[in-house]
């Protein structure tokens, strides 16, 4: 067997990764100084700023309704300059580009599921996720980096007495798996996500529990074992995110 066939799976992958390999990543917290929390996640070629703010007050929807304790809410943009070409600005098109909206809209519902809203007293916990530079994944870069800030907003919290106890109840962390050239990769550049014949985002908690599976075939279909060594890969890919989730969380408290 020549060399060309002992490797095949090396050559799918232009940065030479292995099938089950993430990208590099990097936390740097506290990046945003008047943030209560915020990292830079960098995230191969992907970077992220999270970050995590606090208002005294809740949606007037929830005093209307009288609803107990706090919120957790989103936003997520990518500036002009993530793309090779400029992308421009919501504020110049008058309204919220539809995939942002979709994006927020899943950091938000990722992240209230892992905090005990009514333990976080009646306060607003403002995410905001602004991606700098884009190479795919920037959704599970977003999960992720967030999950840092929130933590870190909330041990703020915790040191100034305004939480008698850690509202949030678990780690979570998302990661991309798809199906490129009939291989199943773990966490796709842009290059492979461009070229992906299924391409799947995968939110899960440190219980080994789903919050969300966003999954399609693009042009193609996939089996039900092709399925299960997807959600394998993204399972691994989770498992590596927490730890370098704790890592940065325990080296960056101040």
């Amino acid at each position: 067997m020549n060399d060309a066939q002992e490797s095949p799976e090396m050559e799918l992958r232009h940065d030479k990764r292995k099938p089950d390999q993430l990208r590099p990543i990097r936390f740097i917290n506290h990046i945003a100084p008047y943030a209560a929390g915020s990292t830079l996640i960098e995230w191969g070629n992907t970077r992220v700023i999270c970050a995590a703010s606090i208002q005294e007050r809740v949606p007037r929807w929830m005093k209307e309704q009288r609803v107990p304790g706090g919120w957790l809410t989103a936003e997520y943009s990518m500036l002009p300059y993530s793309t090779l070409d400029r992308k421009s600005r919501d504020i110049s098109r008058g309204k919220i580009d539809g995939r942002s909206q979709e994006i927020q809209r899943l950091i938000g519902r990722s992240l209230r599921s892992a905090i005990d809203l009514t333990k976080l007293g009646a306060r607003t916990l403002w995410i905001d996720c602004d991606v700098l530079q884009a190479d795919g994944g920037t959704r599970t870069a977003s999960i992720t980096g967030a999950y840092v800030a929130m933590q870190l907003a909330i041990q703020k919290l915790m040191k100034e007495n305004k939480l008698k106890g850690n509202p949030i109840q678990q780690a979570v962390a998302a990661v991309s798996v798809g199906i490129v050239s009939g291989a199943p990769l773990l966490d796709l550049c842009y290059i492979e996500d461009a070229d992906a014949d299924v391409d799947m985002n995968l939110v899960m908690t440190d219980k080994g529990e789903f919050i969300e599976i966003q999954g399609t075939g693009e042009q193609t279909t996939f089996s039900e074992q092709q399925l299960a060594k997807i959600l394998e890969l993204g399972k691994i890919g989770i498992q590596t995110l927490m730890e370098k989730q704790a890592e940065a969380l325990k080296e960056n408290v101040q």
